[in-house]
């Protein structure tokens, strides 16, 4: 990838979105249908996996009253007087443990191959076969530096923004539903502010010096999430993400999920594997391929701008659904056969 590729790309991008009358309001409203559903899906379930999973605790371990309120109590009673250090054991132990985990599964299919069953599920079927080692290092590199010299201070700074009006590290758990009605927010809030921090550093004079750094990998990786530019990790990577439960002031236990899921979710969009049961990496993979589409993270963006009218034009595109079985989606869904062949 060269430097003067992706202003080309990036007019481009201009161009698919002054196309954006002639996409009509179906289109927009499609996609504002989608997104609505995924994310009223995603509550619904966790709604009905906090009650289930509540319920099987309490049989097993015989606990009584409401279990989750005792289990933070007990937390919280350890802890009693250091809220600091309760709010950064969840903030940054517990995502530690969920990016760091779920990579270090992926690191070991992305660079032996195995097992085989995995790799059948990759995207781009001929690229990281395996991972070339000293691409994979520098970016390791990399990715450790943006961790804890970039993350870790700005989790520090949300920490103190968060106390100057409210307590996150208070004794009372939130409700269950405003937990989930919070998730929600950060979800739009993220998809905002990443959209177009993203799609500004993909700016012919910032992309250059910034965000092609990102874009080494047009075959993306789990680990490569937050391979970027110290300035874009800042910027695009963790303030979209920080900055919800920091509006809203938000207690520990729901900004620890939130970030856990945030970054599970970014590791699977980076992964390289469209595999069963989890969501659809199609989306931003094709962004990696192609560079000048798909810059959003739940797509209503990409629609109302028209910056994903080539993707749905494809065979990425017809993919972008969650795998319900064990055939990967290049063999049920197979690229059209080039002239000749």
């Amino acid at each position: 990838m060269t430097a003067k590729t992706e202003p080309s790309d990036t007019s481009g991008a201009a161009a698919a979105g002054s196309s954006n009358s002639r996409q009509g309001p179906g289109g927009l409203w499609d996609s504002v249908k989608k997104a609505v559903f995924v994310i009223g899906s995603g509550i619904l379930l966790l709604a009905a996996f906090g009650n289930s999973l509540t319920w099987h605790f309490q049989k097993f371990w015989g606990a009584s009253g409401d279990f989750w309120q005792n289990l933070w109590t007990k937390l919280y009673l350890m802890f009693e007087g250091h809220d600091a250090a309760l709010f950064y054991m969840g903030t940054m132990l517990l995502p530690t443990l969920a990016y760091w985990g779920s990579n270090s599964l992926l690191l070991l299919v992305d660079t032996t191959g195995k097992p085989s069953f995995i790799t059948r599920y990759r995207i781009q079927v001929d690229k990281n076969n395996p991972v070339d080692p000293v691409k994979l290092r520098n970016a390791v590199k990399t990715v450790f530096f943006n961790w804890i010299c970039i993350s870790g201070p700005m989790v520090v700074a949300a920490y103190h923004l968060t106390t100057w009006r409210a307590n996150p590290c208070g004794p009372e758990l939130p409700t269950f539903h405003w937990a989930l009605m919070e998730l929600a927010v950060f979800s739009i809030l993220e998809e905002v502010l990443f959209y177009y921090s993203h799609r500004l550093f993909h700016h012919p004079s910032l992309y250059k010096h910034f965000h092609k750094q990102h874009h080494e990998w047009t075959a993306p990786i789990g680990i490569i999430a937050i391979y970027a530019h110290p300035l874009e990790h800042m910027l695009s990577n963790t303030l979209p993400v920080i900055i919800g439960p920091v509006i809203l002031g938000s207690h520990i236990t729901t900004t620890s999920l939130w970030y856990c899921f945030a970054l599970v979710s970014t590791t699977i969009s980076h992964c390289g594997y469209h595999l069963p049961f989890l969501p659809s990496p199609e989306f931003h993979d094709y962004h990696h391929l192609k560079f000048n589409q798909c810059y959003g993270v739940l797509g209503v963006l990409d629609r109302l701008h028209s910056t994903d009218t080539k993707f749905r034009q494809t065979k990425q595109y017809e993919r972008h659904v969650l795998l319900t079985n064990l055939t990967p989606l290049t063999e049920s869904i197979p690229d059209t056969p080039k002239k000749g062949q």
